[in-house]
């Protein structure tokens, strides 16, 4: 005769996991598809899916220990480096020009930090499968949303400026969340679905008018490849690319400009930015070393203190508002950073150079060094992909024994 179990039932634990799968629902699944339609979606749907997650492990503590966890991330080369560029950024504040917004704007970026830290310690220490396949949902979801949005947009959304800044920040969301959807259904090996996910996204973004997502895509699609063939190869192939061209961006002008001259013609849009970027290199080469502070690329554009046609990369406002200091430092913390990035999930580590690679390529094509909704996305791939990562704990189901089985025929 089976014994008949009778658990105790608490509610602050089912509270908890209710709280936790709403959070992962709305982090994986709403805030992907409403990005497309929605511009301010990511900056407040996001931390409100965070906020939940932190909730449910202060109910039911099944985080891994605060105190090692931050030890180990306080400690981190990478994270003391990228503490180094907010220290340097707060000094920045006594000579930038713009002191009250470039404050307001630094506060913003702390607090999207902090908040993000606070939803990394919070994760769970093993992540339930059931909550991490609703990644790929969401985001093949958010994928054929912006397709119909593509194909049909005009009768489906009146209007222009404001639908399409949307569907440019929902596709670089998009972009984004693909690799660790891809490496999620890589790791159970779903291969063909893993395959289905990434065809759907690539063709989400061939649809829209904006080529810096695909162009993105492409290149992490390669580091993926690279990557997945020789992993050592890929891993520092995307270390060393990024922060080579972070670090030395000041000679990029001088190197890219003849090239783009004799391709596109002297007066073309790009060629007369880095000429732009040059006069500034040549012309205030002493602030390479203090930068111009917090804020100054963005606002000096309106006041006449930069040209209008100035690039607005990140490789360009990095040196023109923090200058080698802040700009070194930003290096070091991204290579250590895609250095570190797998290690103790060697499966993972494709589709983290393929995610680096894509963001870097977004950062380096036109997005600003501190726009909200781009901080907030890369917050939002980070803890994706911390998530993804502490799903690894079990690689296939346990096999049940003859034995077992028979005896518990007998029992029932």
């Amino acid at each position: 005769m089976a014994r008949a179990s009778n658990p105790t039932v608490d509610p602050a634990l089912d509270a908890a996991a209710l709280l936790r799968r709403v959070g992962f629902f709305g982090l994986f699944v709403i805030v992907p598809v409403v990005a497309q339609v929605a511009r301010r979606a990511t900056v407040v749907l996001a931390p409100i899916a965070v906020i939940l997650l932190i909730l449910a492990s202060a109910i039911d503590n099944r985080q891994r220990p605060l105190r090692p966890a931050a030890a180990r991330l306080l400690t981190a080369p990478a994270f003391l480096a990228g503490m180094l560029v907010i220290l340097w950024s707060a000094l920045s504040l006594i000579w930038t020009p713009f002191p009250g917004p470039a404050t307001e704007r630094l506060l913003n970026l702390v607090a999207t930090i902090l908040l993000t830290l606070a939803g990394y310690l919070a994760l769970p220490d093993r992540m339930r499968s059931a909550n991490l396949y609703l990644l790929p949902l969401g985001v093949t979801a958010a994928a054929i949303v912006a397709i119909m949005i593509g194909l049909f947009g005009d009768t489906l959304m009146r209007g222009g400026t404001e639908e399409d800044n949307a569907l440019d920040r929902g596709l670089t969301l998009l972009a984004l969340l693909a690799w660790p959807a891809v490496a999620w259904l890589r790791s159970r090996h779903r291969d063909r679905e893993a395959l289905a996910t990434g065809l759907v996204v690539a063709a989400a973004l061939v649809v829209s008018p904006n080529s810096t997502q695909i162009v993105a895509l492409a290149i992490g699609a390669l580091a993926f490849a690279l990557t997945s063939l020789r992993p050592g190869l890929g891993v520092a192939a995307t270390a060393c690319l990024s922060a080579a061209l972070l670090a030395l961006a000041p000679l990029l002008p001088f190197v890219a400009r003849p090239i783009g001259a004799a391709v596109l013609g002297p007066v073309s849009p790009g060629v007369l930015s880095l000429k732009a970027w040059q006069k500034v290199v040549t012309t205030e080469p002493v602030r390479l070393v203090t930068g111009h502070g917090f804020e100054t690329a963005l606002r000096g554009r309106f006041v006449g203190l930069l040209p209008t046609n100035a690039p607005t990369t990140m490789l360009f406002e990095f040196w023109y508002e923090l200058g080698i200091v802040g700009a070194f430092a930003a290096a070091f913390a991204l290579y250590a950073s895609i250095r570190r990035s797998g290690r103790d999930v060697p499966a993972l580590v494709p589709g983290a150079m393929a995610a680096f690679a894509t963001a870097f390529t977004i950062a380096c094509v036109g997005v600003g060094l501190t726009v909200m909704w781009w901080l907030t996305t890369l917050a939002i791939t980070i803890l994706v992909f911390v998530s993804i990562e502490r799903g690894q704990f079990r690689s296939r189901r346990p096999k049940v024994s003859l034995l077992r089985r028979v005896r518990d025929e007998k029992d029932a």
